[in-house]
């Protein structure tokens, strides 16, 4: 079942996406608006190495990824340039076209990409609320009906 439902929220999210990224350090958390690409259940994005973000992965690499009702929980790593990454060049240009001819070949920018851990996800069945939980590294899936405060 954490197969299927994996494979079917991975489909849900797509191959690209704009979402908030939270990295902190030092007792600091701070969020930002990122263009992702997706990819073999990965999150993948560049951005500037002068940046506060890039200062606190190192720091600290686990990461906080919002998408809608979506949280997820992951380690960020600088993999590279963005230039040197076929296939994230390919669904950053086709997906970010304009954010890929002004920053993809800058000096200065990074590639991260994020290894997500833990996925929450609000939903419902029906009328009901329920919170999905899919844990990537015990691969398992479980679902919790929300009752509020009974």
């Amino acid at each position: 079942m954490y197969d299927k439902k994996l494979i079917k929220l991975f489909q849900g999210i797509g191959e690209a996406k704009k979402a908030v990224l939270s990295t902190s350090s030092e007792n600091r958390v701070t969020s930002r608006m990122m263009s992702f690409v997706i990819f073999e259940h990965k999150f993948y994005c560049q951005t500037d190495q002068r940046f506060l973000k890039i200062k606190q992965i190192l720091n600290n690499p686990k990461v906080s990824i919002c998408i809608d009702n979506i949280q997820i929980e992951g380690i960020a790593k600088i993999i590279g340039k963005p230039i040197e990454n076929d296939i994230f060049n390919t669904l950053f240009k086709k997906n970010f076209k304009s954010s890929y001819e002004n920053y993809s070949f800058l000096e200065s920018e990074i590639l991260l990409e994020i290894d997500p851990l833990f996925i929450t996800v609000w939903n419902y069945k029906e009328t009901i609320p329920v919170r999905e939980y899919f844990d990537l590294i015990l691969k398992n899936y479980k679902e919790e009906i929300y009752l509020g405060d009974e």
